[in-house]
């Protein structure tokens, strides 16, 4: 009972009841999930949800509610996070023979996941909603954008660091005529792009970003630089920089946190994505000096939670038949990913940036050289 008691009492904080009749509430039929969730966290949480001890309604606002609170601050640090914690400060998780466990992990999933969760691009980052009503027009409005804040020009090279499924790079020579290289950690992404557009002027390599050694007149990122790690950010900023052409622009596009603690999450470390940090503002602003200057930053943060929302619609849809290939405790992970992110975001605790970098700044300014841009038709 001192459990349950601890746990009402979090929760409460939160405006969340325990068996409440609210749909952010949680219903629990397991007494087992009070001990496990201030044993293990983060973890303990999400694998009880996995089994099935709890459930609730509204998972995505029970998130929103939880983080805008800062419930996870108030538990007692648990040993499982304590020693991910210590790891990271003593080793670097993200070193070249580790960065194939995401992969593992998660981009090498079948594809027929992604696909029923993603967009028609199998786009794996947040769209742009600005003025989209759907998901396949805002993943295509931030392709565009990325595309305009870099001024790109048909016959222009464009290295995209993190690939996936070539979403951007089928895009930008769809639509502006570039040619394109990305390095992706993922043979299963490489596979299925070389396939997708074995017509256009784009290569897929299986690749650390820190063994390519080629140039581009541009350099863009999208939702990789989380699995960079903070003692690998100047290294990763010098692979840009050392690729860039002059007169370049790169376009990293990342989730940042508001705060440097708690950057990792125990469920998420295991299931979804194995080393993944959010950096700051601040972290990113120290790995570029001297290297960059920052032309722009953008904070569309709140579009994630709508792209979130949106790839869950999209999986519900599927979910039967996938339940049926991988597993109801494989699609309830799933399910909780999508919604513990989306409630993330919409406390405002993490965001979404955009950084346009050039190496010695554009002559002029850069918003001048956005606004002048339109899209080249292929």
């Amino acid at each position: 009972m001192e459990g349950e008691t601890i746990i009402r009492r979090l929760l409460c904080a939160a405006g969340i009841e325990l068996n409440g009749s609210a749909p952010w509430d949680i219903q629990v039929h397991r007494p087992e999930l009070y001990a496990r969730v201030l044993a293990e966290g983060s973890l303990g949480l999400g694998e009880a949800y996995m089994d099935g001890w709890w459930d609730c309604d509204r998972l995505d606002e029970f998130f929103h509610r939880a983080a805008a609170a800062r419930l996870a601050q108030q538990l007692k640090m648990t040993p499982g996070l304590a020693w991910l914690w210590l790891k990271s400060v003593i080793s670097n998780r993200q070193r070249k023979s580790r960065v194939w466990q995401a992969a593992d992990v998660h981009y090498d999933l079948d594809v027929a996941l992604f696909e029923a969760t993603f967009d028609r691009r199998l786009t794996g980052s947040c769209g742009y909603w600005a003025e989209a009503d759907d998901l396949d027009s805002a993943q295509e409005a931030k392709l565009d954008l990325i595309c305009r804040k870099i001024g790109l020009k048909a016959g222009q090279r464009v290295w995209d660091i993190g690939c996936g499924w070539g979403a951007f790079m089928g895009f930008a020579a769809e639509r502006y005529g570039a040619e394109c290289i990305g390095v992706t950690i993922s043979e299963e992404q490489a596979r299925y792009g070389r396939a997708r557009y074995a017509a256009l002027p784009v290569e897929f390599h299986v690749m650390d970003y820190r063994n390519f050694h080629g140039e581009a007149d541009h350099v863009v990122s999208m939702g990789m630089f989380e699995h960079v790690g903070p003692k690998n950010y100047r290294a990763y900023f010098e692979a840009a920089r050392r690729a860039l052409r002059p007169g370049g622009l790169f376009l990293l596009h990342t989730i940042i946190a508001n705060e440097r603690w708690p950057a990792i999450d125990p469920w998420l470390d295991k299931y979804v994505f194995p080393g993944g940090v959010l950096p700051t503002v601040g972290q990113i602003g120290e790995a570029v000096e001297g290297l960059f200057v920052v032309e722009d930053v953008e904070n569309f943060g709140p579009d994630y939670d709508r792209t979130l929302m949106a790839w869950r619609a999209n999986f519900q849809t599927s979910r039967p038949g996938l339940a049926e290939k991988h597993g109801e405790r494989f699609c309830r992970m799933w399910d909780y990913y999508l919604n513990c992110c989306a409630g993330g975001f919409r406390s405002r605790g993490i965001g979404v940036g955009h950084f346009v970098l050039s190496p010695k700044g554009v002559p002029g300014g850069w918003r001048g050289r956005l606004r002048g841009a339109a899209a080249v038709a292929a």
